[in-house]
């Protein structure tokens, strides 16, 4: 199947001369949800930024639905189909959920009634609560609001980076079944995952990412039932 994504042998970081990433390769086919794992300064969310242009690689390609978009503008890469959520200052606080959403669709010209009753029945917690402010939500609503914003300009990818940071195991446990079903409508995901077995459980592949190079590469499941990366990787999270 023809990738919709590839990275191929990319160098980027964020000071002149110092590359956190060594030569990623990476890639994810249309539908597809990948993980990305790995210990804390890998490069995880390094590569995230650096495929949505929030970061200008230093070599390598980023072709995306067959296009290099290495040296393109977020708000470009936006247009073409692709939504990147951050890890934190992922809403507006001041705005409602309503306006927040309007705010993901910045692309669009005419009514987003339709674009936004489509997110209100896919989480129906933010249609109950639509025109409260986001920075009253709990983290939980305020990631999936953060999802929400990103699916309105219907994507084809969509980057989550560090999706369940600093949430309670029960909100964690959601914020998954969330993802789930958003790959399960068709959409491509990347997800950057500090908990690497609940990102590899969901999975179809992954990639481990150490010292700025992709280590290893494989199906979810055979990630997360390899005894060599348990002990490497997963922790005390891991069973063998």
């Amino acid at each position: 199947m023809k990738n919709i994504l590839e990275v191929e042998s990319v160098y980027a970081g964020y000071v002149e001369d110092f590359n956190v990433l060594q030569g990623i390769n990476f890639r994810v086919t249309p539908g597809e949800l990948v993980a990305v794992i790995g210990p804390n300064g890998a490069g995880k969310s390094t590569l995230a930024k650096t495929i949505f242009g929030l970061l200008t690689p230093n070599h390598g390609k980023i072709i995306f639905k067959g296009k290099n978009i290495a040296r393109v503008s977020s708000d470009k890469i936006v247009r073409r189909g692709m939504c990147y959520v951050p890890q934190i200052s992922n809403v507006f606080a001041a705005l409602t959920i309503d306006e927040n959403l309007e705010m993901g669709a910045f692309t669009k010209k005419g009514s987003l009634k339709e674009d936004k009753d489509r997110i209100y029945t896919m989480f129906p917690r933010l249609g109950e609560r639509h025109r409260q402010r986001a920075g009253k939500l709990s983290g939980g609503e305020r990631q999936i609001l953060a999802m929400g914003r990103a699916l309105m300009l219907d994507p084809d990818l969509l980057l989550l980076d560090e999706p369940s940071a600093a949430l309670s195991p029960i909100l964690v446990n959601n914020i998954f079944e969330q993802i789930k079903a958003i790959n399960r409508m068709g959409k491509a995901i990347v997800l950057v995952e500090q908990n690497a077995k609940k990102a590899l459980l969901i999975a179809d592949r992954g990639y481990v990412l150490e010292n700025g190079r992709d280590r290893f590469e494989g199906s979810g499941e055979s990630l997360l039932n390899d005894p060599k990366i348990g002990r490497l990787y997963l922790g005390a999270a891991y069973r063998q």
